[in-house]
């Protein structure tokens, strides 16, 4: 059953995340209240769901039974396989049979993705799934792949995932021929471990704009577009950044209650400290796409609360808008895809 057109149908996971229903039911509320011709699915314990709506929903909100919860210490695989009610389950079911067109978690990502995978499967030439994420600290966005989803990335992988990266930068994001560069421990060409060097010369042949390697440094600066890494380095990085952004702020905030100028400066600098806070403000990113399903799944972070969770479910609907899957379907279609040999070989399969 398809959605009237311009609307989206987004399954919220109401049970994910380290403080789950409680924060996840009010920011997808807000988000639904905001965008009152869309629709959300509350998927979860339905109780627990409209004790915390105080007893009532927005028109354009519903619920969706999935009570059971799977932990962040499970194997991912094999609870999914267990728990047929896991929230995450039963909501990425709903995209799978058409009642819904994407998928927002703040669960458990190995049980997001497994989700994924299995109930929407793979694009084709897609070998392994990657976590995209926006960096909001330039002018021009950067997206950083993978962050969470395959901590042990091939070679090959890295080549998808710089082709997954660059059709989202400039089929969503509007970024015209964007450069792609390869996350390392120097920008020489050699640096860094096999995988990257290997991922280095599959680039090289590659049908894109690649620049190279960057290091951590660049990732605020503007020395490339698309920047691809495995899941470890990734994660590292965005939780990285999201720390010492915080921890700045949380300064400007101390200094400015200094006596006896600091509250005078703090109301003379309100405008320019509220643009700085602007650009460091990671709740504003969502949470990260997964590119490389057949469907819209965005997961945010475990700790996400509700104004994250609204985010989030913005990220989710601009997906859905934008087309994201179908255009790197599209696009990958056209791409050489990387034979046995570890060589691009022609357009990837059908």
């Amino acid at each position: 059953m398809a959605a009237p057109l311009g609307r989206v149908r987004l399954a919220l996971d109401a049970m994910g995340g380290d403080h789950g229903a409680t924060e996840v039911v009010p920011g997808g509320i807000a988000w639904a209240l905001e965008n009152p011709t869309d629709e959300l699915i509350l998927v979860g314990d339905e109780l627990v769901i409209l004790q915390i709506a105080g007893g009532k929903l927005p028109a354009n909100a519903r619920i969706v039974h999935g009570p059971e919860v799977i932990g962040m210490d499970e194997h991912p695989a094999q609870a999914l396989r267990e728990r047929k009610g896991a929230s995450i389950l039963v909501a990425t079911n709903l995209v799978r049979e058409g009642e819904a067109d994407a998928v927002v978690t703040a669960g458990h990502t190995g049980a997001g993705m497994a989700a994924a995978v299995l109930r929407l499967g793979r694009l084709p030439g897609v070998d392994r799934p990657a976590l995209a994420v926006q960096f909001l600290l330039r002018e021009k966005p950067l997206v950083l792949l993978d962050v969470g989803a395959n901590p042990d990335a091939t070679p090959e992988n890295l080549y998808q995932y710089a082709h997954m990266g660059s059709i989202f930068s400039e089929h969503v994001l509007g970024v015209s021929n964007p450069r792609v560069a390869l996350l390392s421990i120097g920008e020489e060409k050699g640096k860094g471990d096999q995988r990257i060097q290997k991922a280095t010369e599959l680039l090289d042949l590659a049908d894109l704009n690649f620049t190279g390697n960057v290091e951590g440094r660049h990732l605020a600066a503007d020395e490339a577009d698309v920047v691809v890494c495995d899941a470890v380095l990734g994660n590292v990085s965005i939780k990285l950044v999201e720390g010492v952004t915080t921890t700045i702020t949380d300064m400007f905030r101390q200094e400015f209650r200094r006596l006896p100028f600091g509250p005078i400066a703090a109301i003379l600098m309100r405008p320019a400290i509220a643009r700085i806070r602007a650009k460091l403000d990671y709740e504003r990113i969502g949470g990260a796409i997964l590119l490389g399903v057949k469907g819209s799944v965005v997961i945010t972070h475990g700790r996400a609360r509700k104004r994250m969770v609204n985010f989030a479910c913005s990220t989710a609907a601009r997906a859905v808008r934008e087309g994201v899957s179908g255009r790197i379907a599209s696009a990958l279609a056209a791409a050489p895809s990387v034979a046995a040999d570890g060589l691009p070989s022609g357009p990837a399969p059908a």
